[in-house]
This record gives C-alpha cells, structure tokens and sequence, in this order.
C-alpha cells in the first residue's frame, strides 16, 4: 500500500471542532509537524477534510 507523508501548514485556532478532532486523529498537534500514514479510504478521506490545513506529498 502507499505512503503519505502529511504535514500542518496552517493553524486549528478559530476551526470546527470536528475538524480539530481530524488533525487529532490524524496525529498531527503541533504546526509543521509531519506524519505518515498508509493511502487507505480513511486516511484520504480524513485528509480531504481538512485538505486546507495539511499538505500533502506520496512517500516514494
């Protein structure tokens, strides 16, 4: 399965809860901060969510 590498570029100050709880889930706390993850429906879905907030790169 593929690899994503998905990084916070923008802040969850003033943001839904809900999607707050995303970035959680997505284990990303702080700005900046980089984490990677199987490309399963999930993970892509929950990317897509908060799709303003991360980047997103495939890890090669």
């Amino acid at each position: 399965m593929k690899k994503i590498k998905v990084k916070q570029v923008r802040s969850q100050i003033r943001r839904p809860q809900d999607q707050k709880r995303t970035l959680e889930s997505l284990g990303l706390r702080k700005l900046n901060q980089v984490v990677e993850h199987d490309a399963s429906p999930t993970i892509l879905g929950m990317v897509n969510k908060v799709k303003h907030l991360v980047s997103v790169e495939e890890v090669k």
